[in-house]
């Protein structure tokens, strides 16, 4: 009898079930977190100056709080690109423009054949002098928040901005949607699938 428990318990104890579980955080660089972060943080105070509010518990006005002409700029960007995000998908949607690998937006020829029904009243009223106008804007802003979010980083230098560059590059070709044209790491362009 002792001799079957023993071998019960050799059995059991030997063929003991362990739960492995594996889990893929992230493909992320610290580079690329921190990028993201700073990103993210401006997102946050582009918020916060659109709810502060200017008077106090008691009802006395409150002056503003006091910032750099750098940050102002990089919330002021940040609501351009909140201001023309409708413009843009349109325009994406249209084949007019794409996301490139260096984090800006790329023009392409204003196609008006093909539009479909729904945006036939958008394409109209759209002149390629506007069109690039608002790319321009576009573009302007996204360079200014790359070159905040060096600022904003101790560890960050004008020497990192390929780096950057590329790190917005793949977050807004990630963002895109299906059938927006979109530009490879290598340089080639496809529409995304």
């Amino acid at each position: 009898m002792r001799a079957l428990i023993g071998v019960i318990l050799i059995f059991v104890a030997g063929c003991t079930l362990a739960e492995v579980k594996v889990e893929v955080m992230s493909e992320r660089t610290a580079l690329e977190n921190q990028v993201l972060g700073t990103y993210n943080a401006l997102d946050r105070e582009m918020l916060l100056v659109a709810s502060v509010r200017g008077v106090d518990s008691r009802g006395r006005i409150q002056p503003p709080p006091k910032h750099s002409q750098e940050h102002k700029d990089a919330v002021t960007a940040m609501q351009a690109l909140s201001f023309h995000a409708d413009d843009l998908q349109t325009f994406k949607q249209l084949g007019w423009a794409g996301e490139n690998n260096t984090g800006l937006v790329e023009i392409f020829q204003m196609e008006k054949d093909n539009v479909p029904e729904s945006l036939t009243d958008f394409s109209e009223r759209f002149k390629p002098e506007e069109f690039k106008y608002v790319v321009a804007q576009i573009n302007e802003s996204r360079e200014l928040i790359m070159h905040r979010v060096i600022d904003m980083n101790e560890n960050l230098t004008e020497a990192d901005m390929p780096q950057i560059r590329r790190i917005f590059g793949k977050l807004n070709t990630d963002n895109a949607l299906p059938g927006e044209k979109i530009q490879q790491p290598d340089g080639t362009w496809t529409v995304k699938k």
